[in-house]
């Protein structure tokens, strides 16, 4: 085979042709991918184009390459959503067909700390309920959930019968959250959360780190979710400004 005939930058050819095989399932889900020599031979380029597709698709988390092990082939993630749309997990779950559940770790009342009082600032805080979570779609752990809140906004002891925290806060404390500031980070090995998700040990986390606010800009929640790739993918839409 060769793809040369096509006009575009070979790279992009290559990134094409893997992403067919795998849509028509010549490669498969978690499969080993053929050594780059084979890859590169069987599609007629060069190895230096062929690892800078590889380079681009595992960025875009199509596959993940393993040092001296070769590329996989990611699962197609089962949770899509915008980045742009601020949804509880709860809702993000169930709304994929599947039941949403909650495995609680801790539940801690906290004297806020200097990083904690910038998160909440202009408000003052004087205790803060930490709550450490497994978040669960038909009992799989999909996402690792620590929530911090200012004392005061949920009860605690209804926290454990319900699901998303969001419901808890709007019928306790009459705050609707309305937006959330997120910082989006990659997150390599790490022993207590890739044991708790089941993950595997080479696969990288997506931490989204949210301080969310109400309609009145007042920060009500800030929140650290550690999200398994292979289950959850965001996308956002940009325009040309």
């Amino acid at each position: 085979m060769s793809i040369k005939t096509d006009s575009r930058q070979l790279y992009l050819q290559v990134i094409d042709e893997i992403k067919r095989g795998i849509e028509n399932g010549r490669y498969e889900e978690r499969q080993k991918l053929p050594s780059e020599f084979q890859l590169s031979k069987y599609m007629g380029v060069s190895r230096a184009t062929l690892r800078e597709a590889l380079r681009i698709l595992e960025e875009d988390n199509v596959v993940t390459r393993r040092h001296g092990v070769g590329t996989f082939v990611n699962p197609k993630p089962i949770f899509s959503s915008g980045i742009e749309e601020l949804n509880s997990v709860t809702y993000m779950i169930e709304q994929s067909g599947k039941t949403a559940g909650t495995q609680y770790l801790t539940t801690e009342f906290l004297d806020p700390t200097d990083d904690d009082q910038v998160k909440f600032s202009p408000k003052q805080i004087n205790k803060l309920a930490k709550i450490e979570r497994i978040r669960t779609a038909d009992n799989d752990p999909v996402v690792f959930c620590i929530d911090k809140i200012p004392e005061g906004l949920i009860p605690l002891e209804a926290v454990h019968k319900r699901d998303s925290l969001f419901k808890v806060m709007e019928d306790y404390s009459d705050r609707r959250i309305n937006y959330a500031v997120t910082y989006i980070e990659p997150i390599g090995y790490h022993d207590r959360i890739h044991d708790l998700l089941k993950c595997d040990p080479g696969q990288p986390l997506l931490l989204l780190k949210q301080v969310h606010y109400t309609e009145e800009d007042e920060p009500v929640l800030y929140s650290a979710n550690y999200f398994r790739p292979d289950v959850f993918s965001f996308h956002v839409l940009r325009k040309r400004v």
